[in-house]
């Protein structure tokens, strides 16, 4: 097996240690509130989790010739969650792996609905805490 370069390509190595800081302060956030509850998700930070899962395998997909078959379980797995959660399927990909439906902006984030911005609902202590 051929190893990885030591340097990445211009900006890859900050955005992937950036997308790995972002999951851990993800998983912080969310422990608190793990039991017999949702976690403290929501219907969207659920669906833009499994988006970002998603993209980085498709990003991965790129670093070895059978990343994409190695990374299979790992669509479908996620495929399956968002039929679990009842949320939208992931977008489909053409044969060259770029979504089927063309983008209007580099950022996919960008191009899937308008959110209309809503005040936050409070935060309620994590089960088990004393106010």
């Amino acid at each position: 097996m051929e190893l990885l370069p030591i340097i990445a390509a211009p900006g890859v190595g900050e955005r992937a240690d950036a997308a790995a800081d972002a999951a851990c302060h993800l998983y912080d956030a969310v422990v608190p509130w793990s039991g017999d509850e949702p976690g403290g998700w929501s219907r969207t930070a659920a669906e833009d989790a499994a988006e970002t899962i998603e993209t980085t395998a498709h990003a991965l997909a790129h670093i070895h010739p059978r990343a994409e078959v190695i990374l299979a379980p790992v669509h479908a797995a996620l495929a399956d969650l968002r039929r679990q959660l009842a949320l939208a399927p992931a977008d489909l990909l053409g044969a060259e792996g770029l979504p089927v439906v063309a983008r209007t902006v580099g950022n996919p984030r960008r191009t899937r609905w308008v959110r209309v911005l809503t005040p936050p609902s409070p935060r309620r202590p994590p089960p088990g805490t004393a106010s």
